[in-house]
């Protein structure tokens, strides 16, 4: 594997003409010659949808910058969802009957989607996963009440104080963003992990991302996990703290995609690698710490989100207020989007296989599915691997990115999941 250091990808990007024209005098083609096309992209544009995410900025970096103009795709459209509800159903519509084509969307939902089961009527929608947009950057934040409760990393001393409320007769409503999305996952992970039910003894509930902080404010929630900027935002406005990020649970973790309807991606592949290339150059522009100021600054304006950069900058520089008395500096906590050599965009089968196996912990899938058959159906490294040979970048990556380890000790091995499931005591499988 050639790395791809920090000073190799700032050179890249000040001779990124240089490289566009070299990739318009090759033709790309993957390993095996699985696939070949000329560079010319079928169409100039699409449809791509975004939540007011902090993880979304590649998608609207890519725009502002000019990297899909520079790579033949002039015409895309970057398009804000209202929640990854409407997300879902936006897709399902597709550009040519309204909606969007792809975007920026939790990576479980390409398993979801494809399958049908967060579909209206259970209609599978082939959907590709096309990169890993970003790692950590998420949090799993409480109502200010409890700063005193010692709740952190363990969610162990909730447990007494969300069974007082039910024995009263109270619901214990937890949020989260979307059923078997990451940030769902990511709280019954979290709650599991100190000895509480989230099937049982919390009501885990809806709430679209950027409404998270105006419900803990007015006590809809006792808890919630969402991504950026909206747990900085609850710190910043004395409403709630974060008791744990993210990546305390799964150093490293994935979390959104660049995912698209595979009939689009079918039918246009040269301009779906032309629109990976403009993401992927987005990417490295966001990980280089000289700007993350000015990141912060596009995607806090008013036609993105609509947020103070106050609220954006700490945690992307790795700065972290917990809201509780705790500030430190946590740089490996920060949010990623490329990596030193591309290894947070490529999009590792074995993470997609962590993804359907705990869905499949939590009953949003059937236990019996075969997991490897939707990996393979569902994520196109291939094409990552192409787009990248299209920037001039020499990695050679394989399926698995090897067994992950999480903070409570558990861990799983994308050869052998059931092992993983079989060490979970708290799970609701089908």
């Amino acid at each position: 594997m050639t790395l791809f250091k920090p000073s190799s990808r700032r050179s890249f990007l000040k001779s990124a003409s240089g490289a566009l024209a070299t990739m318009a005098a090759a033709r790309l083609a993957l390993p095996g010659g699985a696939w070949a096309a000329t560079p010319a992209p079928e169409v100039t544009g699409c449809k791509l949808g975004y939540i007011a995410l902090t993880d979304s900025a590649p998608l609207i970096i890519a725009l502002e910058k000019g990297f899909f103009a520079k790579h033949g795709m002039p015409d895309v459209l970057v398009e804000k969802q209202a929640s990854w509800g409407a997300t879902r159903d936006n897709m399902a519509l597709g550009s040519g009957s309204g909606g969007i084509d792809g975007g920026h969307i939790l990576r479980p939902k390409v398993h979801l989607y494809s399958t049908g089961s967060v579909m209206q009527n259970s209609q599978p929608l082939p959907m590709y996963t096309l990169l890993n947009l970003n790692e950590d950057g998420q949090g799993l934040s409480v109502r200010q009440d409890y700063a005193d409760s010692g709740v952190g990393l363990d969610s162990g001393p909730l447990k007494e104080i969300f069974a007082a409320r039910k024995a009263a007769g109270q619901d214990v409503p937890v949020a989260m963003t979307f059923p078997g999305g990451t940030h769902d996952l990511w709280m019954r992970y979290w709650l599991a992990a100190g000895g509480i039910d989230p099937v049982s003894e919390v009501d885990l509930i809806v709430v679209p991302p950027p409404q998270m902080v105006a419900n803990m404010k007015v006590g809809n929630m006792e808890a919630f996990c969402v991504g950026e900027p909206w747990n900085e935002q609850l710190v910043n406005q004395k409403i709630g703290f974060t008791a744990t990020t993210t990546g305390e649970l799964w150093n490293r973790h994935p979390e959104k995609v660049l995912g698209m309807r595979a009939a689009w991606v079918d039918a246009n592949p040269n301009a779906t690698v032309a629109l990976m290339m403009a993401v992927m150059e987005a990417q490295m522009w966001c990980d280089l710490p000289e700007n993350k100021q000015e990141m912060a600054e596009i995607i806090g304006r008013r036609q993105w989100f609509n947020v103070p950069v106050a609220d954006i900058i700490g945690r992307i520089q790795g700065r972290i207020n917990y809201g509780n008395g705790r500030v430190e500096d946590r740089p490996g906590l920060a949010m990623k989007f490329w990596g030193e050599n591309g290894e947070t965009s490529y999009p590792w089968k074995s993470l997609d296989s962590w993804f359907i196996t705990e869905n499949k912990r939590w009953g949003y899938l059937p236990g019996d599915l075969d997991t490897a058959g939707l990996v393979d159906r569902t994520n196109r490294s291939d094409l990552w691997l192409a787009a990248a040979k299209g920037l001039g970048l020499s990695v050679d990556f394989g399926d698995s990115r090897g067994v992950e380890t999480f903070f409570d000790g558990k861990s799983f091995d994308p050869a052998n999941p059931d092992a993983y499931l079989d060490a979970q005591s708290i799970k609701a499988m089908v």
